[in-house]
């Protein structure tokens, strides 16, 4: 049989290629990295329930009996979300704070975590305690202190706030920046002179 009989009647969804940016009442991303995105589909209702202002669109179209619309690329929340005061702990906001970079050599591949006081030493958990690390120095250091391993830290571990972590996220765009989303992205930047 044809392959191309097989697959006629499978549906592609193409809406999938079609996020909307989400914007904050006052017109910045909600984060930065992971970048604030809605699938259309939740773009679309939010808007049908007038959370949302659309204030850019795709030329894709959606029908339904008794609507057709553009699909939003860009949406602004009509009331303002507050940002979290406090970043939350996780592997991610960690490698985020510390640039997804070895805090010992510098390197920006395998990378995991490490305690610099280890965990059979007393070491906590902590934002003050781990950072990120590749698993060459990981390894090298092991359940040793800085001052045994003769290692040294590129910066000292501290717990970031949540507009920190969120100015980081702005270094690391995602892979796919619709041309629609680029004005409210960066309009925040400072200007070099």
């Amino acid at each position: 049989m044809d392959g191309d009989f097989s697959t006629s009647f499978v549906r592609r969804n193409e809406g999938r290629h079609y996020p909307a940016l989400v914007l904050n009442a006052d017109y910045r991303p909600l984060s930065y990295l992971p970048l604030s995105l809605w699938t259309w589909q939740e773009a679309v209702k939010a808007a049908w329930l007038e959370r949302v202002d659309i204030i850019a669109e795709y030329e894709a179209e959606v029908h339904a009996p008794s609507l057709s619309m553009r699909i939003p690329s860009v949406v602004v929340l009509k009331d303002y979300v507050k940002p979290a005061p406090h970043a939350a702990f996780t592997r991610f906001n960690l490698f985020l704070r510390d640039e997804f970079t070895c805090q010992y050599c510098g390197a920006r591949h395998d990378l995991t975590f490490d305690h610099v006081v280890p965990r059979s030493r007393g070491g906590r958990t902590t934002w003050e305690n781990v950072v990120a690390a590749c698993s060459r120095c990981n390894l090298k250091k092991g359940a040793q202190t800085l001052a045994q391993s003769g290692m040294k830290l590129r910066r000292a571990p501290r717990r970031p706030t949540g507009e920190e972590l969120r100015n980081m996220g702005r270094k690391f765009p995602p892979n796919h920046l619709h041309e629609s989303w680029l004005d409210f992205l960066y309009w925040d930047v400072e200007l070099e002179a």
